[in-house]
């Protein structure tokens, strides 16, 4: 967990690093803020035990992409390409898998970009090459997903077809902010 936990925090300073670059290069910082987990113990092998995987060091190593995990919450949908973009350019970490969901939603309305990077978290053994999956999002995705998990997960839901349908406007919705709120900006920058 050690070496999990030091590949999310290289990755979250790069991610600093590059927010304040912007803030002096083009006077706005892309980033609205950043939260980072790692997953719990539990966690870890209830997803093995569903995957129907060994409960092992090796299988974790092998199987599980997301123990640590960011999520980077931007204020343009413009920002969430850049700072991923200029994040996968670094030469010292690997890209090694991205789903995009903001062109291609999930069925529900789910939008977010998804990278698993692999990054190196140097010990006295030498570096140990770390996946961290990073979720990049806009502010309105993020609220989307925050009330959508939520509403998704609560025991007694009386209309779930109803619920889902309801969802899936409110993201539809959410996007046509998003892409109009984009707009704005484009026109406003000096």
């Amino acid at each position: 967990m050690q070496v999990y936990e030091g590949a999310m925090y290289e990755i979250s300073t790069k991610l600093e690093i590059l927010d304040s670059e912007f803030q002096v290069r083009f006077s706005h910082n892309p980033i609205h803020h950043m939260e980072r987990r790692l997953k719990s113990i539990n966690s870890i092998l209830g997803k093995l035990e569903r995957k129907e995987l060994p409960l092992t060091v090796e299988s974790i190593k092998d199987n599980l992409f997301d123990v640590a995990g960011i999520r980077v919450i931007c204020n343009y949908r413009d920002d969430v390409y850049s700072v991923s973009n200029y994040l996968s350019a670094q030469n010292d970490i690997q890209v090694l898998r991205v789903k995009d969901y903001i062109k291609n939603p999930k069925q529900n309305g789910y939008r977010s970009l998804h990278v698993i990077y692999a990054v190196p978290v140097f010990l006295s053994s030498g570096p140990h090459y770390t996946p961290v999956e990073v979720q990049f999002r806009t502010i309105a995705m993020e609220f989307w997903a925050t009330l959508e998990h939520k509403i998704k997960y609560k025991k007694k839901i009386a209309d779930p077809e109803s619920v889902s349908a309801e969802l899936k406007s409110c993201a539809d919705l959410i996007n046509e902010i998003d892409h109009r709120m984009q707009s704005l900006r484009r026109r406003t920058i000096d």
